[in-house]
């Protein structure tokens, strides 16, 4: 059940189906963990002194074999703040590094849940303004809203403004990303929506791919271009679109 979250913890397949064994069952011998848990006999003892290193289990002196349990799960916690202070230690000089090196043009792809949580730090980090053209809402997909909240707070601490070209089909069927827009967004034209989006901001733009309505298709990317001019051109094409179509009316709130 929790096995998943202590591989993310940084637990091996094994370990993790040990530590729960153990959680689970408290004071163990090495036959009713491997039962329980469905790790081979021969490959318990190594996860097992694995575990005891990371201060997550203990051995057990007894007359006749060895066992073993779990600590307090207190510490799965304790091991992620050390790891957070290691890597809070060095940031200054990683950040140093990365900026060391000039990144003028590149192209690259972001992928999946984590690439988008990359995308919305991008935002964050490089502009004030953003730019979306054929917009659909998929800020509020389920497998990446739950990064959305934060992101909504910094982005309103920061002052960033957003712009938005919404397909058409978005005003009718999920009008419910609109409160999350701000009050700067216009619809393209029926007629015009397509399973893609252009996003813009500071030096870069973002093509998302397999977008729809709402949402992103099973496996969805987004490939990035960091190019001052090329991003300049697509904001002055962002300018284009949006002189040429209406402004939107908007139901005025009721007092």
């Amino acid at each position: 059940m929790y096995r998943e979250i202590f591989q993310q913890l940084g637990l091996s397949k094994n370990e993790a189906a040990i530590y729960e064994t153990l959680l689970t069952h408290g004071e163990s011998s090495v036959d009713l963990i491997s039962r329980k848990s469905k790790v081979y006999r021969r490959n318990v003892y190594d996860s097992l002194r694995r575990l005891m290193e990371k201060g997550l289990a203990f051995e057990i002196l007894a007359s006749r074999e060895k066992r073993y349990q779990a600590v307090e799960p207190d510490k799965l916690m304790e091991l992620l703040q050390e790891k957070e202070a290691m890597l809070a230690n060095v940031m200054p000089e990683l950040k140093q590094r990365y900026r060391s090196i000039p990144r003028e043009h590149a192209v690259f792809i972001y992928r999946g849940p984590e690439g988008w949580k990359n995308y919305l730090s991008d935002m964050l980090r490089n502009t004030k303004e953003a730019h979306f053209i054929a917009a659909k809402g998929a800020w509020l997909d389920k497998r990446i809203q739950m990064a959305f909240p934060q992101f909504s707070s910094m982005a309103k601490k920061k002052g960033l403004t957003f712009y938005h070209l919404f397909d058409h089909e978005v005003k009718k069927d999920f009008p419910e990303i609109l409160k999350h827009a701000g009050s700067n967004y216009k619809f393209l034209p029926k007629g015009y929506s397509t399973p893609a989006a252009i996003d813009v901001f500071g030096n870069r733009v973002y093509v998302l791919s397999d977008i729809r309505i709402g949402g992103f298709e099973e496996d969805f990317a987004i490939t990035v271009i960091v190019n001052q001019q090329v991003a300049d051109a697509f904001r002055t094409w962002f300018k284009l679109m949006w002189d040429l179509l209406p402004e939107e009316r908007r139901a005025k709130a009721k007092t």
